[in-house]
C-alpha cells in the first residue's frame, strides 16, 4: 500500500463551491419570504399544489441524481463493468406504471400523504403502520446520503469526516425547517443544472485527457468492462439482465410509486398530467465510470491505498482530472453536495408531512393552521437531528449504491406490496395482520434454502418482499372472507371515474 495522496482545493475551488451553495440557500430563502410565506401546511408541505411540470420533473431528477448515485454508479461501472447500465431497461415500466396507475389514484383523491390511501382502503392501523415503515426507511436512507459525500470529501481533501457530516446535516436541517416544498422544488431545479454541469465537465475533460471517447471505449473493451447481455436466470447472481431489468422494475415502483418523498412532488403539481417525468441520467454515471477506467485501468487508486473504499474513488478521480484546472473541482464537489442537499431536504419535508398528516392531525383535528405549520417545521428539524445519528450506522453498510437499493428493496418492497394489494385486488380485506403484511414470512428450517434466500441479489429484494405481501394478504383474505364494506368501492369508483 502506498502513502495516501491528498488533493487540496485551490482558492478558486473554495469560491465556486461557496457561491453555488449560497445560491441554493438564496433560492430557498426567497421562496420562504415570498408568497404566503409558508403560513399554511398546504404551502409549506405541498406548495399549494401549484407547481408546473418542468420544475417538478427537474426536482424528481435531482433526487434520483443524489450523492449516492453520483458516487456509486461510476464506481460500480469501474469495478464491475457496464452490466449496471441495463438498469435503464427497468425505467420504462418502473416509471410509466407509477405515472399512470399509482399517482392518478393519489392525485384524484387529493391526498397529502400517500398513506391516507391505506386507511381509505383498509383501516387506520394499516395507515399508521405504513407511515411508520416509511419513516424507518427514510431515516436509515438519509444516514447513507449524509455519510456518502462526507466520506468522499474526507478521503481526498483531509476534511474531518464527522465534521463534514455534522455541517451538512445541520445546514440541510435548518434549510428544510425554514423553507417549504415550493422552495425545495425550485432549489432542486438549480441543483440539477449544477449536477449536470459538474458531471459533464468531468466526462468531457477526463475523456479528452484519455485520448478521446473512442480511446475510452477501446480501453474499457480491452479491460473487459463492456458487458454483454447476461441472460442467466439465477436470482442469486448479483447483476444480470433479469435482476436489473425485471427486479429493477419493482425497485422503481417502490421508489417512484409509493414513496412519499417522490409522491409528494407529483402531488405538488397543478394537474395530474403535469406530474409525469422520465429519467434519462443513468448514462452519465456509467460514462464517468468508463472514463475512470480509461485513466487508471486495473491499477486503481483503491489498490494503491490512495482511498479506502470504492465510493471514494470518484472524488479522487475528479480532483486528479481537474488538478490543473482551478475551479472545476469546486464545481463538482458543489454538484455532489447539491445532490445530497436535494435528497435530504425533500426527505425531511416528506417525513414531516406523513408525521403531521398520519400521526398527529387525525388525533388533533381542531389544531390551528398556524400551530400546525410551526409544528411541521419543528418536525423537519427533529428528523434532521435523528438522521445525523444514522450516518454512523451508514458507515458500516459498505457500498453506498448497494446499501441505498437494499434499503428501498427491504423496507420499500413490503410497502409496495401493501399498495398493490389494495389497488389491484378488490376482494382483499383489512384483516391481514400487520406483521404478515410488512414482514417476510417464516422460512422452512432448511439450511440450503436459508442460505439461498440470504444470497438473493439485492435487486430482487423489492420484488420478493412485495410479492410475499400480496400472496400472504390474498391467502388471509380468502380464509377470513372477502371485503364486505363499501370502502373498497369508493376507491375503485374514484379510479375509474376521475
Amino acid at each position: 500500500m502506498g502513502d495516501v495522496v491528498l488533493m487540496h482545493f485551490t482558492t478558486v475551488d473554495y469560491i465556486i463551491f461557496g457561491l453555488l451553495l449560497a445560491a441554493s440557500t438564496g433560492i430557498g430563502l426567497f421562496y420562504a419570504l415570498s408568497g404566503g410565506r409558508q403560513r399554511t401546511t398546504q404551502e409549506f408541505l405541498m406548495a399549494d399544489r401549484s407547481m408546473s411540470c418542468l420544475p417538478v420533473s427537474l426536482s424528481l431528477l435531482a433526487t434520483f441524481q443524489s450523492a449516492v448515485a453520483i458516487l456509486g454508479a461510476p464506481s460500480e461501472v469501474y469495478t464491475f463493468g457496464t452490466q449496471y447500465w441495463f438498469l435503464g431497461c427497468s425505467y420504462f415500466l418502473g416509471l410509466l406504471i407509477p405515472a399512470h396507475v399509482f399517482i392518478p389514484v393519489f392525485y384524484r383523491l387529493r391526498l397529502s400523504s400517500a398513506y391516507e390511501y391505506l386507511e381509505l382502503r383498509f383501516n387506520k392501523t394499516v395507515r399508521v403502520c405504513g407511515t411508520i415503515t416509511f419513516i424507518f426507511q427514510m431515516v436509515i436512507y438519509m444516514g447513507v446520503v449524509l455519510y456518502a459525500p462526507a466520506l468522499a470529501l474526507n478521503a481526498v481533501t483531509g476534511f474531518d469526516l464527522w465534521g463534514a457530516v455534522l455541517a451538512m446535516g445541520l445546514v440541510c436541517t435548518m434549510y428544510t425547517a425554514l423553507v417549504g416544498r415550493k422552495a425545495v422544488i425550485w432549489t432542486d431545479v438549480f441543483q440539477t443544472v449544477v449536477m449536470f454541469a459538474g458531471q459533464l465537465a468531468v466526462i468531457v475533460v477526463g475523456a479528452s485527457q484519455a485520448g478521446g471517447i473512442s480511446q475510452v471505449w477501446k480501453k474499457a473493451l480491452n479491460g473487459s468492462r463492456i458487458a454483454g447481455l447476461d441472460l442467466n436466470p439465477d436470482p442469486l447472481e448479483r447483476h444480470t439482465f433479469w435482476t436489473l431489468s425485471v427486479g429493477g422494475v419493482f425497485l422503481m415502483l417502490a421508489l417512484y410509486g409509493v414513496n412519499q418523498a417522490q409522491v409528494q412532488r407529483y402531488l405538488s403539481s397543478r394537474t395530474e398530467k403535469e406530474a409525469v417525468m422520465y429519467q434519462i441520467v443513468l448514462c452519465l454515471g456509467c460514462l464517468m465510470g468508463l472514463v475512470m477506467f480509461a485513466r487508471y485501468g486495473e491499477d486503481s487508486p483503491l489498490d494503491k491505498g490512495y482511498v479506502k473504499t470504492n465510493d471514494q474513488m470518484v472524488l479522487y478521480f475528479v480532483m486528479d482530472v481537474f488538478k490543473d484546472l482551478p475551479g472545476l473541482s469546486g464545481l463538482f464537489v458543489a454538484c455532489l453536495f447539491s445532490g445530497a442537499l436535494s435528497t435530504i431536504s425533500s426527505a425531511f419535508n416528506s417525513l414531516a408531512t406523513v408525521t403531521m398528516e398520519d400521526l398527529i392531525k387525525p388525533y388533533f383535528p381542531a389544531m390551528a393552521e398556524s400551530r400546525a405549520t410551526l409544528l411541521s417545521k419543528g418536525l423537519a428539524l427533529a428528523y434532521g437531528l435523528v438522521c445525523l445519528g444514522m450516518a454512523y450506522i451508514a458507515s458500516r453498510m459498505g457500498s453506498v449504491l448497494q446499501a441505498a437499493f437494499s434499503i428501498f428493496g427491504m423496507i420499500g418492497g413490503p410497502l409496495l406490496g401493501l399498495f398493490c394489494l389494495g389497488m389491484f385486488f378488490p376482494w382483499a380485506n383489512s384483516i391481514v395482520s400487520v406483521s404478515e403484511s410488512l414482514m417476510v414470512p417464516a422460512i422452512d428450517d432448511v439450511c440450503s434454502g436459508v442460505e439461498a434466500l440470504y444470497s438473493l441479489s439485492y435487486m430482487w429484494y423489492s420484488a420478493h418482499n412485495s410479492t410475499t405481501v400480496v400472496i400472504v394478504g390474498l391467502l388471509v383474505s380468502f380464509i377470513t372472507g372477502t371485503l364486505r364494506t363499501f370502502s373498497c368501492k369508493i376507491i375503485f369508483v374514484t379510479i375509474l371515474n376521475p
